[in-house]
């Protein structure tokens, strides 16, 4: 090894002893990202009263329907319509406990949208249509449930036999109607009655004993009445 060399030497192996003390750089943690703030949620709009003006209204029958439906073996949720209603409504809106419905269903005019399956449904084995042609329902209490809803309980009568039953009513307008130009008023109710309370329960409970009722009717002052109130 030449004279150059060694000198060499001990300086290199110095740096390399040097390098290897020094110590890692760190990178430095990066920052949490600042909490972002959490914007508080809308409160839901308050919903309007419909006013109802006081009266005592009749029921349109073109825009009033019925829809009982019903499970089969679980299969399927098949349908009935009871069309053709007539009713009176009479509102008191300074009192709604004042208020009260009545309302007959012919069965001439029930439609499952399958004639054999209508004639069944009219038969000794379900309505008895030809002896008992109608329904009813007769309300005995009105009261308020919330905003634009009501709670109508009242007694239905199916095959002359009574039973008490709960509709959930909802207000859906109010006014003058556009075309008629008297005062009227739209709902939408709903309730539950197992068939078999009214002597109608054949083949449960393979087919559903429990059957789901929804209704939507239209009802108006007659001109004839609106002139009495003014």
């Amino acid at each position: 090894m030449n004279t150059v060399s060694k000198l060499l030497l001990p300086l290199a192996l110095a740096a390399a002893v040097t390098a290897c003390s020094k110590p890692a750089e760190t990178t430095a943690p990066e920052a949490a990202p600042a909490a972002t703030a959490t914007a508080p949620a809308e409160a839901a709009p308050e919903v309007a009263a419909i006013e109802v003006a006081s009266g005592t209204y009749t029921l349109d029958p073109t825009h009033t329907d019925v829809l009982a439906q019903w499970s089969h073996f679980g299969f399927s949720n098949p349908s009935a319509h009871f069309g053709k209603v007539e009713g009176t409504l009479v509102y008191d809106a300074a009192d709604i406990g004042k208020s009260s419905v009545e309302v007959t269903l012919p069965l001439s005019g029930l439609n499952s949208f399958t004639a054999k399956f209508d004639e069944h449904l009219r038969s000794a084995d379900f309505f008895d249509a030809a002896k008992f042609p109608v329904a009813t329902f007769k309300s005995t209490k009105v009261e308020v449930a919330g905003t634009n809803k009501l709670t109508v309980t009242g007694d239905l009568t199916i095959k002359d036999i009574t039973k008490p039953v709960v509709l959930d009513v909802t207000v859906n307008g109010g006014g003058e109607h556009p075309m008629l130009k008297v005062p009227s008023v739209g709902f939408d109710a709903s309730t539950t009655i197992k068939r078999s309370d009214f002597g109608v329960g054949a083949y449960a409970p393979n087919v559903g004993d429990e059957v789901k009722i929804r209704i939507t009717t239209e009802a108006s002052i007659p001109k004839a009445e609106e002139a009495k109130a003014e």
